[in-house]
């Protein structure tokens, strides 16, 4: 009863008020030699409270754990967006949700970008992602911002969260939502070669306004979401979310070859459903298939008139989608496998939309809301059977589990599990690393900080380069 009075009592939402600098912090066990790199992570941090702002458009704070020879250092920073300068300077809140202005904002303030939502590392540039701008840089050792990166002028507008990085050839395939202003249906979708040049930017509509946060990348084809959190320009402007869920409107992916165009694209429909994000696709033959984490209904977001959505509908289950490509049907498949609901999906990045043989994702308390309620992690194989499974002291929470391979040359999956742990009854959070083989064990090391780390989306590890 006392543990789930703590659960109750506490979350670890709320931001952090303040920046730091850690460079020695206490180690329980011992850090794997090989490990010598930095995990970053990203997540909403907002500096000023916003009335009704909706969680997802907080500030984005990095926070920045660097292993080195079995030490261990923290540095988080705000990212310093023209939105951020703005309200600094302000010393208030002057935008609400999605980019909304405050009605006593300045009426010249045009952006409300947070780059709260992933930050990865290509072409030897560091970049903090959210949905609706282009890439933020960040300076990899000061986690200074360095201002938006829109590839020589050749891509604008919006930029996903969700970039995918071909394994084999360097490129990052990208799309954005949005793609012809706010609340529009319009998608971008392009690529950026290894060496970080643009090679291809276009757009094309969708069948309606969607909040796509995630996508699908095979070697060949790429395949668009189109679900029903739906975008309305008219809501908006008479007060109502923005974002809600719309089941009527169906479900839709689109199929597009990566070599092929938006007026190229194949839609295919299956039952209503949403799904924030994907694990791994692959091709076998004239088959697509996508694991995904599936939900029968949205969490965070209500209906249009503001009535909430099914709470016990709105789990993600591990999901596996189907696609035929003979021509001999419009729908796909969509197959659970796995009763137990999870976030947050990864898997070893080098078999990134091929065939792969290990996944990894945070699961779920499901008497608790989806969110906030990570208790703990499972290793699975390529049919989505449970190899592994780890559940952490009662209250506790975990953030996304990022895979980092022991060696370039070694095989799939051998390598650790870092997350970011909330330790509820002392508030404060540990980087937990797990043997990513045998999660069952329990975490090797513990690096241990004096504060929280607040729930977050996205991390991504970087090596010493």
């Amino acid at each position: 009863m006392q543990q789930d009075a703590i659960a109750e009592r506490r979350n670890n939402v709320a931001p952090i008020p303040f920046e730091a600098d850690a460079p020695f912090l206490k180690i329980v066990g011992e850090l794997p030699r090989e490990l010598n790199g930095t995990l970053y992570r990203n997540g909403p941090n907002p500096q000023f409270d916003s009335p009704g702002a909706h969680w997802f458009v907080g500030d984005g704070m990095l926070h920045a754990f660097h292993l080195e020879n079995g030490r261990a250092g923290y540095r988080n920073r705000w990212i310093r967006t023209p939105k951020w300068l703005a309200e600094h300077e302000a010393g208030r809140a002057l935008f609400g949700g999605f980019g909304r202005k405050l009605p006593d904002a300045p009426q010249n303030l045009s952006d409300g970008g947070v780059a709260n939502t992933n930050i990865i590392f290509h072409a030897g540039k560091l970049l903090a992602l959210e949905e609706l701008h282009p890439p933020t840089e960040i300076e990899p050792g000061t986690l200074a911002t360095r201002g938006y990166h829109n590839y020589q002028g050749r891509i604008a507008g919006s930029f996903t969260a969700h970039p995918k990085i071909d394994p084999v050839t360097g490129e990052l395939v990208f799309f954005g939502y949005n793609a012809a202003g706010p609340l529009t249906s319009a998608l971008s979708y392009g690529a950026i070669d290894a060496s970080g040049k643009a090679t291809r930017f276009e757009r094309f509509e969708a069948p309606y306004a969607s909040m796509v946060h995630d996508f699908i990348v095979t070697e060949n084809h790429v395949l668009f979401p189109i679900l029903p959190i739906t975008g309305s320009m008219d809501r908006a402007m008479k007060g109502k979310p923005p974002y809600a869920w719309e089941p009527e409107k169906g479900a839709y992916v689109g199929v597009m070859r990566r070599n092929g165009s938006g007026k190229d694209i194949v839609w295919f429909r299956a039952e209503t459903c949403y799904v924030f994000h994907v694990m791994n696709a692959w091709e076998d033959g004239d088959r697509i298939v996508a694991d995904v984490m599936q939900f029968e209904e949205a969490p965070l977001f209500t209906h249009p008139d503001g009535t909430p959505t099914n709470p016990n509908k709105s789990f993600a289950r591990h999901c596996r989608w189907t696609f035929d490509l003979s021509g001999n049907t419009d729908s796909f498949q969509q197959t659970y496998l796995d009763d137990l609901t999870g976030e947050f999906p990864r898997i070893d990045d080098r078999r990134a939309g091929l065939k792969s043989r290990h996944g990894w994702y945070a699961c779920a308390n499901p008497k608790l809301p989806m969110f906030g309620a990570l208790s703990g992690i499972v290793h699975v194989d390529g049919n989505g059977k449970r190899l592994g499974h780890y559940l952490l002291p009662a209250g506790d929470t975990t953030s996304e589990p990022v895979f980092v391979e022991r060696s370039k040359d070694a095989a799939e999956g051998d390598g650790w599990l870092l997350a970011v742990v909330w330790r509820a009854r002392e508030n404060r959070s540990d980087l937990a690393v797990f043997n990513a083989g045998d999660v069952e064990a329990g975490p090797v090391a513990l690096v241990q900080l004096g504060h929280r780390v607040p729930d977050g989306f996205h991390g991504n590890w970087v090596g010493t380069q």
